[in-house]
């Protein structure tokens, strides 16, 4: 892998709003086609999306409502926001771990601990094993793709479209209305 495709992976995950997936599947697909272990990809996009994920914490930490007002101008970081704000409260810190893989997830997951006053300590965990799963998730799939098919572009494509479906399939979930079950009948036997 050269110096200039691992810069280019750390540029790219580090500045917010970057779509990164893209940059890791294609050099985890270049991994497979030069026969190289991609851990160099995933460690660099690791480090590049948890710089990311703290420049967005301090942006909501200055920004406040403010900044999560800018976020929740599209429709992905309105559901990634309404997800990960009914989520949070139960599941904690783990959310944003889970919300890298919402579209707009990381950047709403980042710009809300910072809203929310989160300490370091709490976020920075979860930023850091968030970006090292998501950087390993998105660099394996081209590096399966490549793999595969043997073709750099067929290797791309087809692990492009698989993580284009799955990110369409968690849209989806999160979009999903919300019903609750209805309340239990009460059985006859109750009722005597």
């Amino acid at each position: 892998m050269t110096a200039a495709a691992l810069i280019t992976a750390f540029v790219v995950a580090t500045v917010p709003l970057v779509p990164t997936e893209p940059v890791l599947v294609g050099l985890g697909v270049l991994a497979a086609s030069e026969h190289t272990v991609p851990v160099t990809v995933i460690i660099v996009g690791a480090i590049g999306c948890a710089l990311s994920d703290h420049i967005l914490y301090v942006v909501g930490r200055i920004a406040g409502g403010r900044g999560m007002a800018w976020l929740v101008r599209k429709p992905a970081g309105v559901a990634a926001h309404a997800w990960l704000t009914r989520s949070i409260a139960r599941w904690g810190a783990s959310v944003l771990v889970a919300g890298r893989w919402l579209p707009a997830g990381g950047t709403a997951g980042a710009v809300l601990a910072g809203a929310s006053a989160w300490r370091l300590r709490r976020f920075s965990p979860a930023s850091i094993a968030g970006s090292t799963l998501w950087a390993a998730y998105a660099t394996l799939l081209g590096y399966f793709g490549g793999a595969v098919t043997r073709q750099p572009v067929t290797g791309f494509l087809l692990s492009l479209g698989i993580a284009t479906g799955l990110t369409l399939l968690t849209s989806l979930l999160v979009r999903r209305p919300r019903t609750s079950a209805p309340p239990p009948k009460a059985s006859a036997d109750a009722n005597s």
